[in-house]
């Protein structure tokens, strides 16, 4: 690949891709990784991806890559890219099919000593509880209209029937809602196939899982966010828009294959395919992506609250009691107007984060005020063999990379390859031996899913953390997964 000889290592954690590299790249292309990380990366498609990316009209720093880069459609996952607002464009390959994909989580008072007992019987009441595997139907039942308000409304829609409490919606990106959704640009097909997901974990990479504490980095962090110390027991939730998304997705792209046509925008790959973000078509994506983030977030807030309803159940304890505060929820897939510094001057910016992480630093007014002094948490899950990280975002990433990291550890083998690797493996008995119970829809699931397909989440984080677009606040290993 051409890349081997172009790429230039700018430090330990850093690797550029010049402009000059391709013909036609706007900007600098810059891939966060280790050198470890980088014998994975150097001859995979997503390097190309993000040559490509950086061909984007009106784009803004340089064509960023996170640690945990895969190939994917259009945009790498883990590719972050900001356009300018009043000359750049907006593409759905940037935001992917599962729009805002993300991470919920929960910190509870209760300790290893008290659940470890427990934690099959709470994996079983978790399973039971939140609906989860391919076409699943939710429990809950919404008109169209209904799900016109929660187009609208995201987390707070649920809150408003009960689902969850008030200060939930304080505690997630954005309030768990983005204003500028408006219902009309969501075609009758994404509608149909959103009605009956709503409250559904779906498959593939989504889960629950119940963790334990393992360790602790930044004391001042982990006590702003409700992280007392080792043993503690603190519960993810990952899931996203489901077949609504995946709709609003596929809609955009016929559009948007138009709109380059239309607004003569040359791309080096049809998958690109955008619109200016002020131009009709970029602000009926814009519009509609945010009715999918909103289904994402009240999707998760639904759920949420069968978790605690599920550990009330078991531990004979309510949720208050147990102290089951949400810590934050982060999106991993959007595309959000933003006001960054790009060369010095403030700008108003389309900034596209797949696969990526939001990490606003100390200070910034969209952090919660319980969190400002320490900036944003930012939610980062593992497999399911391995552990996940708490980390907070930094000054360093808001002068570096639009307030962004990584989102995971990021994908190594293929799911066809992970199945075709998992062949004659018991996952399920394998996770068992390290004391982690898994409760799956398919076994399929637990193949696709397995830690080998993975990268190791401990080296993404750490690269995230030795650039500073990030810095590790605790450490917690699984203990109980619930899979699709």
């Amino acid at each position: 690949m051409v890349w081997s000889g172009q790429i230039k290592k700018v430090d330990n954690y850093r690797w550029l891709i010049p402009k000059s590299a391709k013909e036609g790249m706007r900007v600098d292309g810059l891939v966060y990784a280790t050198e470890e990380l980088m014998k994975d990366i150097r001859d995979d498609p997503s390097l190309e991806q993000v040559a490509n990316v950086a061909f984007l009209p009106g784009i803004r720093g340089r064509s960023m890559a996170m640690p945990d880069i895969h190939w994917g459609y259009g945009f790498p996952i883990g590719g972050v890219a900001a356009t300018s607002v009043s000359e750049g464009v907006v593409s759905p390959g940037g935001v992917g099919f599962d729009i805002n994909c993300g991470v919920r989580m929960l910190r509870t008072d209760l300790t290893l000593k008290e659940v470890g007992p427990k934690i099959m019987d709470l994996v079983d009441r978790m399973f039971a509880d939140v609906p989860s595997g391919v076409g699943s139907q939710g429990k809950i039942r919404v008109s169209e209209a209904e799900l016109t308000q929660v187009m609208k409304k995201g987390s707070q829609w649920m809150v408003e029937k009960g689902f969850g409490w008030a200060e939930d919606t304080d505690a997630s990106e954005q309030g768990g809602r983005l204003e500028n959704a408006d219902p009309s640009a969501v075609s009758a097909k994404a509608v149909q196939r959103g009605r009956p997901q709503l409250g559904t974990l779906g498959a593939g990479n989504h889960f629950l899982e119940i963790q334990v504490v393992e360790e602790i980095f930044d004391e001042t962090s982990a006590q702003a966010f409700g992280i007392t110390g080792p043993g503690q027991i603190t519960v993810m939730i990952h899931t996203g828009s489901r077949g609504f998304g995946y709709q609003v997705c596929d809609d955009s792209l016929i559009v948007m294959q138009r709109a380059i046509q239309r607004y003569g925008i040359t791309l080096p790959d049809k998958q690109l395919a955008c619109a200016p973000v002020s131009s009709p078509e970029g602000e009926q994506y814009l519009s509609a992506m945010a009715c999918a983030a909103n289904y994402a977030w009240a999707n998760r807030q639904a759920i949420a609250h069968w978790v605690r309803e599920a550990f009330e159940r078991v531990m004979g304890a309510g949720a208050h009691k147990l102290g089951m505060r949400q810590v934050y929820d982060v999106a991993h897939n959007i595309a959000k107007i933003e006001e960054h510094v790009v060369d010095g001057r403030r700008e108003k910016l389309c900034v596209h984060r797949k696969g990526a992480t939001r990490a606003f630093g100390p200070g910034h007014p969209d952090v919660p005020a319980r969190y400002r002094a320490v900036g944003q948490p930012v939610l980062i899950p593992g497999d399911m063999g391995r552990y996940s990280y708490l980390l907070v975002g930094t000054e360093q990433a808001m002068k570096e990379t639009f307030g962004s990291t990584c989102h995971g550890a990021g994908r190594v083998l293929s799911r066809h390859a992970a199945m075709k690797e998992a062949k004659g493996q018991d996952i399920q008995r394998q996770l068992a031996e390290k004391g982690i119970v898994v409760k799956a829809a398919s076994r399929g699931t637990l193949a696709e899913e397995a830690s080998f397909a993975y990268k190791d989440v401990a080296d993404v984080v750490d690269c995230a953390d030795g650039a500073g677009i990030s810095k590790k606040v605790a450490k917690m290993r699984p203990l109980g997964v619930v899979k699709g």
